[in-house]
């Protein structure tokens, strides 16, 4: 969902900072997954041990202490992108309501508050976690991989329209530099432009993945030289598509560029109605995958904890037609546990329904750790890289400039949490 925010991130940079910043993050997280393709085997990357995650090479390269902040991190980073997947969703089933009522020409009225959205949201996904191994089925994958190239193009096809019907390029060399016709002061454009940080940086935080994807692969060539040649490949292609929606939605909307390119969208309704569609499929699938490694960790705790309470023991059994296994066990403890926790998370996302406050939340607390720190740690263990040498300097260099990048970015998507909390109600929201 980071590329519905780049056009607006685009805007707060401007045309100058706009596109070296996407090119700047984009070699980033290039160079550091070459790095992590290598620290799929250890000690050394053709003949070492497999590691099948992300926490698992960590753990490897870097022992317990690390394989536990890491552990934090990633299941915080899984946790804002479900709170970020409600929002967007929520968004987006407002957008169809609320496109169709304009398409009907009523020009009032056409306002509606994204709770009962967010609620239709929550409901949905608590009926799919209670299905077993839901995130393991490549169906799914399939579907999220096809929805999401599906609404981009969209957005970038309705983008492309909207400039080239207006006849002119949009936007200007310093970003936005008003709301509404009202100057902004330089404290609020610069909160903006690092939380446009923070939204890009979302947008390119994947390589938690990389490790699980190689584990895929099959040798020979090994598996790391697969990898990197998958990365350059999938790297520079997302990042022309990036660059292309970022730029020519800028151009289209110039400094008014929405946060979510497409509620800037009204016509071709119905095509507009298919993007948010689009959205909430590829989501309430998204939703799951990223929702179960929480699940299974807690209920792992949890069941263990109190293995001798027979709540935990208990399981039903549910004769289901038309199916291989012809029946369905389920355990209400799972029921109650996982139902909470989605619950909980429809209200975190009722309580702060900010759209690109929270990807730049998300991005800048998981970018700098998951996509530059580790790799770079472990390949330093890896290497045998001497403390002081050349090298060792160049890479702590890059990851401390990351880390204030990220920093910054933090900062700024808090002050517009807070920012956004004082001109609205909350859990009373119309947006």
């Amino acid at each position: 969902t980071g590329v519905l925010a780049l056009a607006w991130s685009v805007a707060q940079l401007g045309w100058i900072l706009g596109p070296i910043v996407l090119l700047i993050f984009s070699s980033i997280t290039y160079y550091t997954s070459i790095l992590l393709a290598d620290c799929y085997r250890f000690p050394e990357p053709i003949n070492g041990t497999r590691n099948p995650t992300y926490m698992a090479a960590v753990k490897s390269y870097l022992g317990p202490k690390n394989l536990l902040v890491c552990g934090i991190l990633q299941y915080t980073s899984l946790w804002g992108s479900m709170v970020s997947y409600t929002i967007t969703s929520a968004t987006s089933m407002r957008e169809i309501v609320r496109s169709d009522c304009i398409h009907k020409h009523e020009t009032t009225g056409c306002n509606f508050s994204g709770n009962s959205s967010m609620v239709m949201f929550g409901a949905i996904s608590i009926l799919l976690s209670q299905i077993p191994n839901l995130e393991e089925l490549t169906w799914l994958s399939v579907m999220a991989a096809v929805m999401s190239f599906g609404y981009s193009s969209i957005s970038l096809g309705l983008s492309i329209a909207k400039w080239i019907s207006q006849g002119d390029i949009r936007g200007s060399v310093m970003g936005v530099m008003s709301r509404k016709d009202i100057s902004i002061s330089s404290a609020s454009k610069t909160w903006r432009i690092f939380q446009a940080l923070g939204n890009i940086a979302f947008a390119y935080t994947y390589a938690e993945v990389l490790i699980e994807i190689q584990d895929t692969l099959k040798s020979p060539p090994s598996e790391n030289v697969t990898m990197k040649k998958a990365n350059f490949n999938g790297i520079a292609i997302t990042s022309i598509f990036y660059i292309t929606i970022g730029c020519i939605g800028y151009a289209a909307f110039g400094n008014n560029a929405p946060g979510n390119i497409l509620t800037g969208f009204n016509e071709p309704f119905w095509l507009v109605d298919i993007a948010n569609a689009f959205i909430i499929i590829h989501l309430v699938g998204a939703y799951q995958v990223f929702a179960q490694p929480i699940i299974a960790f807690f209920e792992d705790n949890i069941v263990s904890k109190w293995a001798e309470n027979t709540f935990f023991q208990i399981v039903w059994t549910i004769r289901v037609p038309f199916t291989k296994s012809r029946s369905l066990s389920i355990m209400p403890a799972k029921i109650i546990l996982r139902s909470a926790f989605i619950i909980f998370t429809t209200l975190v996302s009722m309580l702060f329904p900010f759209f690109n406050e929270i990807l730049g939340l998300i991005g800048a607390a998981s970018f700098w750790p998951l996509t530059v720190y580790f790799p770079i740690k472990m390949h330093l263990s890896q290497r045998k890289i001497a403390r002081g040498a050349p090298r060792w300097f160049l890479l702590h260099g890059l990851s401390l400039v990351c880390l204030v990048v990220c920093f910054a970015a933090l900062i700024g998507s808090f002050v517009g949490i807070i920012d956004g909390l004082r001109h609205a109600k909350p859990f009373h929201m119309e947006y």
